[in-house]
């Protein structure tokens, strides 16, 4: 029986039989998966070069790189009797055993990349060997020719030309020239900021366009996200051996509209994985306003047999073998940088919240950095507990004792001077004028002591009167059996009744007046997705900044010098005191040398 034609396609007969498809089918199927646009070829001969060990990279694009794409690298080369095999399907130099695939250390690993490029595009490779006479050269119309000699210095030089030449309808998904050859310079800078010690250089249409020489993780960190971010961001360096966290995260005041400054390297490798971002976003949560987009570049080590590169034919997903570890280090070490006190580290010419670099043994000292910053062995755990940060009462506009008197060293936030229209305090600092917003800063100062307060106690479960009970799918039920022990600790009971249905009995009693399902269902949702779940935190926190915001010193409060002094020392040793509990700043800094500008002074 033929099935009806389609969109004008060819009606498909029942009783064809089974057979295996040409070799040349085979790779262009493959190719419709590895090869997505002309950037996912520059992905792929990059991650080889760099495998090849490659210290210098070269990149030139020609109309998009569709016309033309070319690698050059001054890597270990290919010898002249390999070079056919590097074109055929797995094909290739980096496994040879199940053992090699479970732990695979290098960034490229399938054997098909450059046989799926081949098949949609004319490819010539030329390699040399350290030593050789001249290099080979081979066409990939005819790997299994002999190749012939030609010029070239040691490494290799893959040039791919007129993508999708033979595939028409495949052209037609592409977009402007403008907009792949942007998509081409991405997947470059995504490679280059997880390589630090390689130079990289790039051409487009033979003028260059972008020029990195081999530097320091940060400094490529940096030029990567921009140096707009240079005195806005805060340095992350934790974990293990084992498990290992190092990287930049933009302050929430230089946040985004777009996602297009966020990058995630595990091993190297540059990933879009949901638990990296989950534990990221929930990091900026209490200091992230509104609908912003966090900018950050961060990477993470871990030993290869714990986590799965081989998930996605363009090896941008993996799996990790205990995603709770590796989201409650990303969350963690993210959320202690950003919970800085307010002008803890600030520099002389620093704004709000200024970067607070933890101490970093990496190579070399990132442009601007203070003595004070590289040496320093102090670290963001150490500066104060939330508990010794605050006055007597939520309420209450009694911000205790000043702390520090005038005559001593200035502190970060300086000294009072007066209010500024019953909201603004405004302080002499040791290197200019501090504005500080005084309802904003104390909710900061009266919602971080509420939470330490709450994270003191256990949770108080208040138990239902009648257990709410919901339908959920065999999966659920099962999950709600295996983490009956996490479920229990963030104060919620849940038992199972049936294959198909769950009973809440209680929840924290902070959170009574919630919907007991629809907290159930979302809680569940998130633990079964992420491996771990901050709803409860989240809606606690809600009603935490609810009473904060209502207990902050209101504007129009007059304040004597005393109070305002004793407000700017809890902001100095209150974690996350650079923004108010929704994301706004809450204190900027106009320093000596703007002022000179403003007046005009030495000019």
């Amino acid at each position: 029986m033929l099935e009806p034609n389609i969109a004008g396609a060819a009606p498909l007969d029942r009783r064809r039989p089974i057979r295996a498809l040409p070799d040349g089918l085979i790779s262009q199927i493959a190719a419709g998966e590895v090869v997505e646009r002309p950037a996912s070829v520059v992905k792929e001969l990059l991650e080889n070069a760099l495998d090849a060990g490659a210290t210098r990279i070269e990149l030139r694009l020609e109309e998009g790189g569709v016309r033309r794409i070319s690698v050059t690298d001054n890597g270990g080369g290919i010898a002249p009797g390999e070079l056919g095999l590097a074109l055929l399907r797995h094909a290739t130099s980096k496994i040879v055993s199940l053992d090699e695939l479970e732990e695979v250390a290098t960034l490229g690993f399938r054997g098909e990349a450059l046989a799926s490029i081949a098949s949609v595009a004319q490819v010539t490779i030329t390699s040399r060997l350290a030593g050789a006479e001249h290099a080979s050269q081979i066409e990939g119309d005819h790997p299994a020719a002999a190749p012939v000699a030609a010029a070239g210095a040691p490494g290799t030089v893959i040039e791919v030309r007129d993508l999708y030449a033979n595939i028409p309808a495949r052209r037609k998904f592409l977009k402007s020239t403008a907009t792949e050859t942007a998509h081409c310079l991405e997947a470059l800078r995504r490679v280059a900021l997880a390589h630090c010690e390689v130079s990289f250089t790039a051409y487009v249409d033979g003028r260059r366009v972008a020029n990195w020489p081999a530097v320091s993780w940060a400094q490529r960190a940096l030029a990567a996200l921009g140096e707009e971010f240079a005195d806005a961001h805060h340095v992350i360096d934790a974990g293990s051996a084992l498990l290992g966290l190092r990287g930049l995260v933009g302050l929430p005041t230089a946040s985004r509209t777009r996602a297009d400054r966020q990058f995630f390297h595990v091993n190297g490798r540059f990933v879009r994985d949901r638990v990296l971002a989950h534990a990221v976003r929930q990091a900026y949560a209490d200091v992230l306003h509104g609908d912003r987009q966090p900018v950050y570049a961060l990477a993470l080590t871990l030993d290869p047999r714990l986590v799965d590169v081989n998930v996605h034919p363009a090896k941008i997903e993996v799996r990790f073998r205990d995603q709770q570890a590796v989201h409650r280090l990303v969350h963690h070490a993210v959320r202690d940088a950003l919970r800085g006190a307010a002008g803890a580290a600030a520099g002389p010419a620093a704004g709000p919240g200024a970067a607070v670099r933890q101490r970093l043994d990496w190579p070399a000292a990132m442009p601007g950095w203070g003595a004070g910053m590289a040496g320093g062995t102090q670290s963001r755990l150490e500066l104060g507990q939330p508990q010794q940060s605050y006055g007597s009462g939520a309420a209450s506009a009694n911000f205790g004792s000043p702390a520090t008197e005038p005559g001593s060293a200035a502190p970060p936030l300086g000294y009072a001077l007066g209010l500024l229209n019953g909201a603004y305090i405004l302080a002499q600092a040791a290197d200019g004028l501090i504005v500080v917003d005084m309802h904003a800063a104390h909710e900061r100062i009266v919602y971080e002591r509420l939470k330490a307060q709450h994270d003191a106690q256990s949770v108080a479960v208040q138990p239902l009167l009648i257990p709410a009970t919901l339908r959920v799918d065999a999966v659920t039920v099962a999950g709600v059996e295996e983490q009956a022990e996490t479920l229990h600790a963030l104060g919620l009971d849940c038992s199972v009744l049936s294959p198909t249905s769950i009973a809440v009995r209680s929840v924290p009693a902070l959170l009574g007046a919630a919907d007991p399902v629809e907290l159930a269902r979302a809680v569940l949702a998130e633990l079964f997705t992420h491996g771990t779940t901050n709803t409860i935190e989240e809606q606690r926190n809600e009603l935490l900044a609810t009473m904060a915001c209502h207990g902050a010193v209101r504007a129009n409060r007059q304040l004597d010098l005393h109070e305002m002094n004793a407000l700017l020392r809890q902001m100095e040793r209150t974690p996350g005191a650079d923004q108010c509990n929704h994301g706004r700043p809450t204190w900027l800094r106009v320093t000596m040398a703007e002022l000179d500008q403003w007046f005009l002074r030495g000019q």
